[in-house]
This record gives structure tokens, sequence and C-alpha cells, in this order.
């Protein structure tokens, strides 16, 4: 996991060809690695889509998932940590820190997965070691500590000193196959010694064996090194640092020995916990083929030539191809027709899979990402993966009437791909707008359509997902009356509705007592706000973080039903929200833009035009960092503008970060 361009890719092709998975390495420059298979990922040089393989080294067998590291494909990562054990964060070694390894991390420590820090490209112009290692303390609070230290940086590294070994490592070869053990060099060892001395202290906080040895002067045996610093890298107390320059073969054996070493197996973390979908208890899997089976869907793919594919993390138990699994959250039982270990792309025929694989099941109909699968006899329910909302939409609409059918088609597959896709007919229009992360990622949707799904579409331009928000608070008593011949309708509420806290979505709090509405009722109520919520109250777009408490009410015998409880909610929501002062709101997103210093000047003024607020500048070199907030309405086309101010050496990197009022939107 990294920012884009930290090298996440090429240092998976690398891992692949010294375990021996492939024979020879290709770039991604050159769009021909094993990893980036799709078109549109070879064409652009980006990583798109998790690509899962597995690999061996020493003993081990390794599950590998390289993420995209382009902010509008977040949701890669995010469901990509839910599943995995542990993570290799990668950083350049030039840049450090960057806007999406920020990202990636907070997403780590929200599901609190153990990690190692590589610094990669310790071969380019401006590749600085221990500031990587600073950046990672100041900006992400990590206790980073360096195990191994690169010698020489820029076009001076050669190779790296391992500092619990106390032993150098260089290259024999240019494809650094062959590692070549020796002393350290005496030009580097105060510096080793030091380094080792600092790895030692950290250590003796964790460990009190390491403490007493390391206070009275004594040697700390290697073993006690590993296996302390194994228990602190899992318990996520340090983080070790590796380093290395994936491009040019070096580093990449050590830090998968540092892998193999420090990172947790399935044995090592906590067993998996869920909930028992009938008695709604607390139910546990150990990391063992002899508990019941249970597994967690994090990815669907569609593939040209078995249909569709079903990527699974199994937590426990084992899983036969050709047998049945349950699904506990659409209640439903699938057969498992083929199973399937992945390499990237490619496919490899399972008898069976058990605890801690990760494979791609075939023949599954009805099934979600997220959805748990496990053994008939032992329901569970694992811990749902959150998927962000949509900023960004598009209209699209088939050249040909007959084109309508193959386009909706190709919707369903692609959405069931992606979950941060979301897709709805404009009944104004007739066109359908597509919503998604970014200009980018609405991009390469469109894309994929054209070409994979052959549909014949003309694309509107990218449009802001504006939300509503109330402003105040609000309460309604309202009554729902409808008499119509025969059984008649109605409901009663009494109803406060309230901002909530930014982020926190739709809360609703049922304070009936004593029955005044009977219990069947509640959750009608609580849908019918939730649909009035998406329908919105200003201009149709849908509102955001709502409290609603539900105080009183009253009921018919006769007449009350779920459908009138659930329009009378609805219509109660629609009334109050209409007195709580309704705004328009706007997704803000934070910007870092990087520019040589001459213009500096030029792009803050650029920015301020465009209703942004600079937060803060750091000059490091010759190059000036601008950080700062600007909104989304405001951005399209920002790349192509920075360019021409900056005569091309300008970058920028962009991330959602909240919703704010937008200005001149109308109140009631």
């Amino acid at each position: 996991m990294a920012h884009i361009d930290a090298g996440k890719t090429t240092t998976t092709e690398r891992i692949l060809l010294y375990t021996g998975k492939i024979h020879k390495t290709m770039e991604v420059d050159e769009g021909a690695t094993q990893m980036d298979w799709m078109e549109q990922e070879q064409e652009r040089g980006i990583t798109i889509t998790s690509a899962a393989t597995t690999c061996h080294w020493g003993e081990c067998d390794i599950n590998i998932i390289d993420t995209p590291g382009h902010v509008d494909f977040t949701v890669e990562v995010e469901r990509s940590l839910r599943i995995l054990d542990g993570a290799v964060a990668v950083f350049c070694a030039k840049s450090g820190v960057e806007p999406q390894s920020e990202t990636v991390w907070r997403q780590a420590d929200k599901y609190s997965v153990p990690r190692i820090a590589y610094v990669n490209k310790m071969d380019i112009i401006g590749a600085d070691f221990f500031n990587a290692i600073e950046m990672m303390k100041s900006r992400l609070g990590a206790n980073a500590v360096a195990i191994q230290l690169p010698i020489g940086s820029e076009e001076h590294f050669t190779g790296i000193i391992d500092l619990i070994e106390m032993r150098s490592y260089t290259h024999a070869d240019e494809e650094g196959r062959e590692l070549v053990a020796s002393e350290v060099p005496q030009e580097m060892l105060e510096a080793s010694l030091s380094q080792r001395d600092a790895l030692l202290e950290a250590l003796s906080d964790e460990d009190e064996q390491i403490m007493e040895l390391y206070l009275n002067g004594d040697d700390v045996p290697n073993d006690l090194i590993k296996q302390a610093l194994r228990k602190a890298c899992i318990a996520s107390s340090i983080i070790p640092v590796v380093c290395g320059s994936s491009f040019r073969n070096k580093g990449v054996q050590k830090m998968l020995d540092a892998i193999v070493d420090y990172l947790p197996s399935p044995l090592d973390i906590p067993p998996i916990t869920g909930t028992n979908p009938k008695s709604g208890e607390i139910a546990i899997r150990q990391a063992s083929e002899s508990d019941p089976f249970s597994a967690l869907v994090f990815k669907i793919m569609t593939d040209a030539y078995v249909g569709k594919l079903t990527f699974v993390r199994i937590y426990s138990g084992v899983l036969k191809a050709g047998s049945y699994v349950f699904n506990s959250t659409t209640q439903k039982k699938e057969r498992v027709g083929r199973i399937l270990r992945m390499h990237a792309n490619d496919r490899l025929d399972l008898q069976s899979a058990s605890a801690g694989d990760i494979v791609a099941l075939v023949g599954m109909k009805e099934i979600a990402t997220a959805d748990t699968l496990c053994a008939e006899n032992a329901p569970i329910v694992l811990m749902k993966i959150e998927f962000p909302e949509p900023v960004i939409s598009i209209a699209i609409e088939p050249k040909t009437k007959a084109g309508q059918d193959k386009m909706m088609a190709s919707l369903l597959k692609l959405a069931e791909e992606d979950p941060s896709l979301r897709y709805k007919n404009d009944d104004q229009t007739g066109q359908t707008l597509i919503s998604g992360m970014g200009e980018l990622h609405l991009e390469i949707i469109v894309d994929r359509m054209l070409r994979e799904f052959k549909v014949e579409a003309n694309v509107g331009n990218p449009q802001v997902a504006f939300k509503e928000a109330i402003t105040k608070p609000s309460q309604i008593a309202y009554r729902y009356a409808k008499q119509t011949g025969g059984k008649g309708q109605f409901a009663e509420i009494s109803l406060l509705i309230e901002p909530n806290e930014p982020g926190k979505g739709y809360e609703f709090i049922n304070k009936i007592v004593g029955g005044s509405i009977p219990k069947e009722y509640i959750d009608p109520v609580r849908e019918g706000i939730k649909a009035a919520m998406e329908g919105g109250i200003l201009s149709g777009y849908e509102i955001l973080d709502i409290k609603a408490t539900l105080l009183d009410g009253g009921y018919h015998e006769v007449d009350s039903s779920e459908m009138a409880f659930r329009i009378c909610a609805s219509q109660a929501f629609r009334e109050a929200a209409k007195k709580a002062e309704p705004v328009i709101i706007e997704p803000i997103f934070t910007i870092e833009v990087i520019v040589p210093e001459q213009y500096t000047g030029d792009i803050i003024g650029d920015l301020s035009s465009r209703r942004g607020k600079v937060e803060g500048m750091e000059t490091k070199g010759n190059a000036t960092t601008i950080h700062g907030s600007v909104p989304l309405a405001e951005t399209f086309q920002y790349t192509t503008a920075l360019r021409s101010k900056t005569q091309g050496r300008g970058t920028h990197t962009m991330q959602f970060s909240h919703y704010e009022q937008a200005p001149g939107a109308n109140r009631h």
C-alpha cells in the first residue's frame, strides 16, 4: 500500500521474480507488468484494480495483493486491508510520506493491520532515508525504527546493512538474484552501531529481557531481537523500516525476509469475531482447519473465460470444490463450482482451500462484496466493509434504443465489481447518472463500458455530487389518515430531527415507551425517513447527517399498517426538514500542490480564485509544497491548468475531506 508512484507494482514484480513465480520482469512504464494486466492500467502506467497472487519464500506461502495508489481507487485498498493480516507500506525515498500514504496508513489503523515500511527508490536524486523515517514519525505518528541502513544513496546506492546481523548485503549481478554478504564497511561502522543502539533502545520499551541485557551492556542475541521485534510489529507498537530500490533490483529479498520474520501469519492474530445471525450473540472462529468454515467476500470480478469470480479470504475451516456453502448475509445456499488460486488474471484450479487462503470461487450466483460465507450448521456474519460515498457524477445515454439494455447490463456487472460506483436513472432527463470517486474513476468506468462491453453511448461532462443538509433542529407531530372505502390508512408520529455530526450519517433513535406505536411499525418509520432523505428538499439532492428521534405516536387497530407508517414518516420528515433551514452542501477536497519555487505566487493566486484556502507551505530544495483545501466544483481540468502555469513541472494530489455549505445555496 502506498501513494501513487511509490513503486508498489514494481516491488511486487521483483518479489515474483525472486520467489520464482516469473522468470523475466517487465516494467510499469512499458505497460507489460504481470500485476497491471488491464488494458487501462497498461496504457496509463498506474494500478486501477487490486491484483492478488501467491508466492513462496523459505517455508512460507505469502498471499500478496498489489493495491492502487490513486485516491480515486481507495476502495480497493480498503477492502484489501480488511481481509489481510499484514501490510508493506511503500514510501518514496525522495518524497517520504505523501497525502495518499497518510490515507492508506489511517485505513490500516482502522483495521489494526500490522505493517512494515519499505523505503523504495533509494537510487533516485534527492533520496533521503532518514528524512522518510522522520516524516513517518511526524506525519503518521508511527514509531518507525530502522532495521536496515542504505549503503550510499542516489547513484551511489549499492546495497544495505542489516542492523540485527550487522552484515552488509550487495548484489553480484544486475538482476540482483544473488546476494553477497560481507562485513559492514569501515566508514559506516559507527553510524550502524549508533542505529543498532537506537533499535535496541526501542525494543527495551517492549521487552524486559532485552532491557536488562542492554542496560547491563551485555550482547543481545539476534534471535531475541527478532522475536521481540516480531511481537512489537504484530502489536503495531514498532514499525520496522527497511530500504531498497526495486527498479534497480536491490533490497527486495531482505524485505521478503522481513515480511516472513515480522509480519503475522494467520495464527498470530486474534481469532476473527462476528455475530450469530440467529441469536445475535458474538461468534468466534479460530484460524484452524478444525473450526467450522467461514470466509469473507472482498471482491467480485468478471472474467472473460470463466464468468464471475468471487474473491474470498478464508478465516477458518476447509472449503472443497463442488461443495455447498451458506451465505449468511442473504440466507441462501450457494454451490462452489471451482476454487481457483489467482496470479493476477491467470488461474490455477484447486481441489480445496483452508484457513488463511485467499482464493477465487466460480459458480456463485447471488453474491455481493462484503457477504459472509460459512457452514450452514454454524452460521456467522463477519464485520462489513464500509465503502465511501461517491462525490462526482456524469450523465451517459446510449446512442440507440437497443443499446439501453446493453448499457444497464454492463453497469450491473461493473457495480458488482466496484462498490464505490453508483448509478441511477434521472427521471427528468431520461439519462443514466454514474457516480464515482473522482474524474479518473469515471473515465476508467466509461472506458471499460465502451471497450469491454461494447456499449455505444454519449457521455456528458462530470458534475459535482452536491448534497443537502439541515442547519437547525425541527420537531413535528404528523398524522397520516386516508379513507378509500373499505380499509383505510392511519399512522401518527411525533418526530424530532436535528443535524448530526459531519460524516456520522443517518442515526435513528426510538424513544417510544408504553406501546403508543407497536414494535412492528418502528422499522417502517426508520425506512420512511431514510427514503425521504434520499429525495432531498431543495433540489432533489440526498440529505446527509441526520439524527431523527421518534418521540411519540398513535395507531389504529384496523387501519394502521407498515405502509401507512412508512408514508407518514416520509411526509413528516419532509415537512420538518423544510422548517430546519436546509442548505445545499458541496464536497471539499484537501489538495497538495508541489511546484518549483518561482511559481508559488501564481499557484496560490490560482487556488484563491478557485475558492481554495491555503493552509500551509513548506520548501524543500527548490520545490514548494502547498497544502490547502478546495471545492471539487472548481477543480475540473486542474491538471491541465497547473501544467500550463508551471511549464509542466507542477504536480498535485487531492482527496475528499468533507462537505461544506455551497455559496449562494438558497435556504427555504
